[in-house]
Parts: structure tokens; C-alpha cells; sequence
């Protein structure tokens, strides 16, 4: 897998946010049933799941939590292969 890394994010709705990869991938990844564990457990708040920001090459929350980019890319990809086979 070449190199991925977030380039721009669009909080969408829930735990639903539309991320641009490498400046020409798009896609929508759904991180609810992800978040666990103590650096993800504030992400369940709402209001603090949508302070995320786009540190060099991921998300980053300001309590440090974040994923890899290529776990990112690989949600996204899921995601829009669900939908396709809907």
C-alpha cells in the first residue's frame, strides 16, 4: 500500500466524518464503534468528537487520540463497498 495521509476532514453528522486522502481520495468513515478504550472514551462526547483537527498526516483530537491514516483509508474503502453491494 503506497503511503496515506489525511490532507482535509468534514465533521458530517454522528461519529460520521468525510475525509480527503493525499488531496484526490475521498471518502466517509464511521468511527462510532471504534471509539474505545481510555484515549478514545471523550470521543464519545459529541461536541468533543468535533474538535478534531488534522495534524500532519492524520486526525488528531486534543486529548491526543487518533488513527492511522491507512486504518482511515481502509474504514473509507469498507464503507463504500457496503454501500456499492446495497
Amino acid at each position: 500500500m503506497e503511503l496515506v495521509w489525511v490532507t482535509k476532514a468534514e465533521y458530517i453528522k454522528r461519529y460520521k466524518i468525510k475525509i480527503l486522502f493525499n488531496g484526490m481520495t475521498e471518502g466517509i468513515v464511521d468511527l462510532e464503534n471504534l471509539l474505545k478504550g481510555p484515549v478514545f472514551e471523550p470521543l464519545k462526547e459529541e461536541s468533543f468528537f468535533k474538535q478534531f483537527s488534522i495534524n500532519s498526516w492524520t486526525l488528531e483530537w486534543p486529548n491526543g487520540a487518533d488513527f492511522a491514516p491507512e486504518y482511515l483509508y481502509q474504514l473509507a474503502k469498507e464503507l463504500q463497498l457496503e454501500h456499492a453491494n446495497k
